[in-house]
């Protein structure tokens, strides 16, 4: 990725190419003409073997561009030696010189070593593209765009000195000007190896910064989602309902279902968002719609200290079962009699057990009308998640 990201090299040629004077000369101009890219390399070694230190007008290019000049039989290495020949000769025009200075930059960066000279070149190239894009007839995007690559350099170094703020500052300059999304790819693999290393406080830094430049919903969330593994709840729940407000998502409302679920446990304020949130997931595409309907139900019939669900299922239960005591008992004394083999005395405790009995029977049918009016509630507020979302 290094390599795509430094800028397409452009070989100035000194004026006059076409006119050589003498052979240094045409084999300058030989070497500069080649199609393929390896034989420019041979041809421009060769013009260094027989020409270094005579003098010639075009060694310091000849230097450059066999840095610059991309070639599989040619090393990193010989390239950034190269580059720093070209550059202590000195006499490069300055489009020359900054596409230098960030090959250097790129390579020293990526090798991960001699970092110190990996951000001193990168430094240069960005002085002196800011300095060169504001002249006269000077061309602004190009020098930008190098601007750009002197930020990735120092991206790249920063990373690999494991100055994640410093990384993801510079990598974030680079993407505002490049707009190239391989950058804002990496810096985003660079926080996931965080998270996966359960670095939560690193992770957090790059997501951030990534968040605060695109202000996207997948960013928010992937924000959201790292704050809740980090067990800042409520911070998560921030992200996580920016995201979901954008882009609704039967996960993502599962996700913060889950944390308002656990929040109610102390905080019974935020049931009924609870519940919503629950219902939400469970009619939206969701692997969890089921375990999400099931949630919804017993956050509302358990958690609703209102509804007193749980108080009127036990007293139904408790009524049913002394109502059955009685019934059994009635049947025991008079289930076999007819009402003429009964005493006066018989007859008067069977009208007192009659009348408790249908008291029961009245008290349990109250009961069981709250528990049709909750079950009711919980039907109206699926009905209104449906309307709401759509369905």
């Amino acid at each position: 990725m290094k390599k795509t990201l430094l800028l397409s090299l452009i070989f100035l040629l000194a004026g006059g190419l076409a006119l050589a004077q003498n052979p240094a000369d045409e084999a300058y101009i030989k070497a500069m003409t080649a199609n393929d890219a390896c034989q420019r390399v041979q041809l421009l070694k060769e013009y260094i073997d027989n020409y270094a230190g005579k003098g010639t007008q075009y060694e310091n290019y000849a230097y450059a561009n066999l840095c610059l000049t991309p070639c599989r039989s040619k090393s990193l290495q010989e390239s950034l030696n190269y580059g720093e020949k070209a550059l202590s000769m000195g006499g490069l025009d300055s489009l020359t010189k900054a596409q230098v200075l960030l090959t250097l930059a790129g390579g020293y960066a990526s090798q991960g070593q001699n970092l110190d000279k990996a951000r001193t070149y990168a430094n240069q190239v960005i002085e002196l593209a800011n300095a060169e894009k504001n002249k006269e007839g000077a061309n602004p995007a190009q020098w930008n765009q190098i601007i750009g690559g002197g930020y990735y350099a120092l991206g790249t170094a920063a990373e690999k000195a494991k100055d994640t703020a410093s990384a993801v500052d510079n990598y974030l300059k680079a993407y505002s000007i490049l707009k190239n999304p391989r950058i804002l790819a990496s810096v985003k693999k660079m926080g996931k190896e965080y998270a996966d290393a359960k670095n939560y406080t690193e992770a957090e830094k790059v997501f951030r910064a990534v968040y605060n430049l695109t202000k996207s919903p997948n960013d928010a969330l992937v924000l959201g989602q790292l704050l809740n593994r980090a067990g800042k709840k409520d911070e998560a729940l921030i992200f996580l309902k920016e995201a979901y407000n954008k882009q609704k998502s039967g996960e993502v409302a599962y996700s913060i279902a889950l944390i308002l679920a656990n929040k109610a446990k102390n905080d019974p304020s935020v049931v009924n968002e609870a519940v919503r949130y629950c219902l939400e997931a469970a009619l939206l595409d969701n692997p969890n719609s089921e375990q999400a309907m099931k949630l919804a139900e017993s956050l509302f019939f358990t958690m609703n200290k209102d509804l007193k669900y749980n108080e009127t299922v036990l007293a139904i239960q408790n009524k049913v079962k002394e109502l059955e005591e009685l019934t059994n008992l009635f049947n025991e004394r008079f289930g076999n009699k007819s009402e003429e083999e009964l005493s006066a005395r018989e007859k008067e405790s069977m009208r007192f057990m009659r009348g408790d009995i249908e008291v029961l029977e009245r008290e349990i049918e109250s009961l069981k009308k709250q528990q049709d009016a909750a079950i009711a509630k919980f039907n109206q507020l699926i009905q209104e998640t449906k309307r709401r979302l759509g369905k």
